[in-house]
């Protein structure tokens, strides 16, 4: 590993990780985390050799003018970075990643080699993929893991998903087998309308990170901005009957699929946020449906 910045000690971190490309539909999940790292003020805790990792013909570096008006070239890598949330029992360090375009199996070493150096209790990553849901009804947040202690205290279930997998995968099954506790939220992107950015996806990655880690998340412009893309969209959806014949199916579809949701749980997590943005919620650090033990 390079030379890395100093990190004061932290308090039972946990990991969030989310990489750039495939795992990232609609840049959900690296907008989760440049979101996290921007309203709590996260600082650089290490960051990897892009040369070790990548093609600089598919991820580029960029140049951008200085304050002095000096030409500064960034190089693609992966950053992380420690925070300390106000309220939260916990500190968090945030991976920004770009999938890498070699050598995984060495790059998922030196990510976890990071997690140990910071002494990470838990790993949780963040991806989104594109599917078949309505952009007019909630995202779904699909919340998975293979440890048997965080499926049983945050009612998981493990992922039954069969097929080529991207460095999401592979990290999640290289911490199992060092013993790191790993779990992985996954948010559904309408597939008709994934271009990037989607930033109701990305409220929906945080609302559950919110959820978790018993935090009130400041989400700045972004409930606008969501609401602002949901309507761009159906706009865009009225211009094309076929289009919007599709969404309606969907819909039905959702609808149909949801009922069994409307439970006790399901409204006790919604109240229970509403109470964490007021400030009067239970002390941090209780473990319970949905939380990080």
């Amino acid at each position: 590993m390079t030379e890395q910045p100093e990190v004061p000690a932290l308090r039972d971190p946990v990991m969030v990780a989310a990489f750039e490309g495939w795992n990232d539909a609609g840049e959900a999940a690296s907008g989760a985390v440049a979101h996290l790292r921007e309203v709590w003020d996260a600082q650089p805790a290490g960051e990897f050799d892009p040369e070790d990792y990548h093609d600089f013909q598919v991820s580029r570096p960029t140049v951008s003018i200085g304050e002095e008006g000096r030409r500064k070239i960034t190089w693609p890598t992966t950053r992380l970075y420690w925070a300390r949330p106000p309220g939260a029992s916990r500190d968090v360090i945030l991976v920004a990643g770009i999938e890498p375009s070699m050598r995984w199996r060495q790059y998922t070493r030196e990510l976890l080699g990071h997690a140990d150096r910071l002494r990470v209790g838990t790993l949780v990553t963040l991806g989104a993929l594109l599917a078949d849901v309505p952009h007019t009804r909630p995202i779904p947040v699909t919340s998975t893991s293979d440890d048997e202690d965080l499926m049983r205290r945050l009612a998981l279930e493990p992922s039954r998903y069969e097929g080529p997998t991207g460095i999401v995968g592979v990290v999640q099954e290289a911490a199992g087998t060092l013993g790191l506790p790993c779990l992985s939220l996954w948010a559904a992107v309408p597939h008709y309308v994934g271009q990037s950015p989607s930033p109701k996806a990305t409220l929906a990655l945080l609302h559950r990170v919110e959820e978790m880690l018993e935090v009130a998340i400041p989400l700045g412009e972004l409930p606008e901005d969501a609401r602002a893309w949901e309507t761009g969209v159906d706009q865009l959806a009225e211009e094309d009957a076929e289009i919007a014949d599709y969404v309606r199916q969907l819909e039905e579809a959702k609808d149909t699929a949801d009922l069994p949701e409307a439970t006790g749980e399901a409204i006790a997590r919604e109240f229970e946020r509403y109470l964490r943005r007021r400030g009067d919620d239970e002390p941090p650090g209780k473990a319970g449906p949905g939380r990080l033990p």
